[in-house]
């Protein structure tokens, strides 16, 4: 089983992306929005009074056109997990909208024991030719490292000192993973049982997407005053699985304004997401 190192630096696209307002709705759901109701009501609704809908930032990382990039090799699906995630919004998201989507291979890097590969994506407005968001993900392959490359460059990050400027906790349901699964990822990691045991889980494990968007509820919630449209960019590793049903604990740390630090814990202390980022835009006057 190898990979297919011949994709690196190669840029694929565009695929068209069209999404609704009821997609828009289903993502928030799947991330838990919802779960106080009052707080969420212009994620999760279109008809309430005084309340105009709004999508939610990390919302973006779906909108990708998942056939866009050819495959990346000869290799056991059930050995891929999702490494890091970063997002950025250069406006609010729209609701309902289309966008041409160009996806890069940046780059595959060899880990030992397994291989880290790296992509970036582009939401562009066809109308406008603007980049609506730009996102990250690298995905690391169980078994397909020692074929010589270069060892992934890595980054600073380290956790600050003293408590936390906020913390929000959340609880993720016991159907989590099958909500969320509708938003597209129909990877059967999250569903199957005797797949996820080919991966090495004991039960199927929650998408890491899907915690993601948990943290970025909590920090719109804590640092952008509940409005989704001040949402700048957020990145994050993946360190440890979740379970639907865990609890999440959200911790974050205030660096300079506008910009922040964060973890996620699950209830027993074990970090689940590391090496968090994030940072807030001014307040946006524009209606998405």
């Amino acid at each position: 089983m190898t990979l297919n190192h011949e994709l690196v630096g190669k840029r694929f696209g565009p695929g068209t992306r069209t999404w609704t307002a009821d997609d828009a709705i289903v993502y928030a759901l799947g991330v838990g929005a919802g779960h106080d109701p009052l707080d969420e009501l212009a994620l999760t609704t279109e008809n309430t009074a005084g309340v105009a809908q709004r999508a939610f930032p990390t919302f973006a990382t779906v909108l990708g056109v998942r056939d866009l990039v050819p495959p990346l090799g000869d290799y056991d699906g059930a050995t891929l997990v999702h490494a890091e995630q970063s997002v950025e919004l250069f406006a609010p998201l729209p609701v309902a909208g289309s966008a041409e989507v160009f996806r890069t291979v940046t780059g595959m890097y060899d880990k030992g024991k397994g291989a880290l590969v790296v992509t970036e994506s582009e939401g562009v407005d066809p109308a406008t030719g603007d980049v609506l968001w730009r996102c990250g993900s690298s995905m690391y392959i169980r078994g397909e490292g020692g074929f010589g490359g270069a060892s992934a460059p890595s980054g600073t990050w380290a956790r600050p000192d003293g408590e936390p400027d906020h913390v929000v906790r959340f609880s993720t349901r016991p159907e989590q993973a099958l909500l969320y699964r509708l938003c597209g990822d129909r990877n059967p990691l999250h569903s199957d049982p005797a797949f996820a045991a080919r991966g090495g889980f004991a039960a199927p494990i929650l998408h890491g997407l899907c915690t993601y968007g948990f943290a970025g509820r909590a920090l719109v919630r804590s640092l952008c005053d509940g409005d989704p449209t001040r949402f700048g960019a957020m990145s994050a590793r993946f360190s440890a699985v979740v379970l639907p049903g865990d609890e999440l604990v959200v911790r974050v740390w205030a660096d300079a304004p506008g910009e922040a630090r964060f973890q996620v814990v699950r209830g027993d202390g074990t970090v689940v997401l590391d090496r968090g980022r994030f940072r807030t835009r001014e307040r946006s006057t524009r209606c998405p």
